[in-house]
């Protein structure tokens, strides 16, 4: 296993309580969040499908998708040399090489390794704040995760729609400060939203995140599902997030 984790660069192996599965990170650079883990839990993909995660990170939603859904393929996008990196020798520690192809590319260049309206589910946790909207983390990792530095919400919807078959579904994880752009651009794109579910830190909080799916060509219908609630108290999850992480 030393080849694949490099503990004397600060890498760890967490273990995600799920189906023995295992995730090399860099506490330096970003590790995932529970939107990671919510996203992972929202996707649905049809039995053998083929599903690509944009701005994969360490592949983590990959990783985890292989586990809860029936997807043949999973393909993650990931512009960052070592962060590519580090997902692809998760994805070999865990023995998934034959399920999941990450591909170390910006997501504008998508087209070159997959065919146009071929993909099944297209899913994402992009970047959340506008460049101009926040001063930038200065670790860079961990400003490319955050802010839309090196893609841009127009483009990563942009990108799904042009992966998508017809009626293929569209996942993501956002701000829901951000979804009067989100929408304007998914219907620009031929993806009409479909679903959404809001999430609270505690029941009596605002929702600080929103987990968005569409339908690329589908009638205008939207069902917006019950708020999942991540606390019941300080630190404490609540039954059905400790639920989803399989606890």
């Amino acid at each position: 296993m030393g080849e694949l984790l490099r503990e004397e660069c600060g890498e760890r192996l967490d273990d995600l309580q799920c189906n023995g599965l295992y995730l090399i990170q860099d506490p330096d650079k970003f590790c995932f969040g529970i939107d990671a883990v919510l996203l992972s839990n929202f996707v649905k993909v049809k039995k053998n499908g083929h599903v690509v995660d944009l701005c994969t990170g360490s592949g983590i939603v990959p990783i985890l998708l292989s586990a809860k859904t029936g997807a043949k393929k999973i393909t993650g996008i990931e512009i960052q040399s070592d962060i590519a990196d580090m997902a692809r020798r998760s994805v070999s520690y865990n023995k998934l090489d034959e399920k999941i192809d990450i591909i170390n590319d910006d997501i504008s260049n998508a087209l070159k390794y997959i065919n146009n309206c071929s993909v099944d589910s297209v899913c994402v946790n992009p970047p959340y704040m506008k460049d101009t909207t926040a001063i930038k983390n200065p670790d860079l990792p961990m400003a490319i995760a955050r802010h839309e530095l090196l893609t841009d919400l127009g483009t990563v919807i942009n990108i799904a729609s042009k992966l998508l078959k017809e009626s293929g579904k569209f996942f993501m994880v956002h701000r829901p400060s951000r979804l009067s752009e989100i929408f304007a651009s998914m219907r620009q794109n031929r993806i009409e939203p479909k679903r959404l579910r809001f999430i609270h830190p505690y029941i009596e909080s605002k929702a600080n995140l929103v987990l968005i799916e569409g339908a690329k060509g589908s009638g205008v219908w939207l069902d917006v599902e019950p708020p999942l609630v991540v606390y019941k108290d300080k630190n404490v999850y609540t039954d059905e997030v400790l639920k989803i992480y399989g606890r």
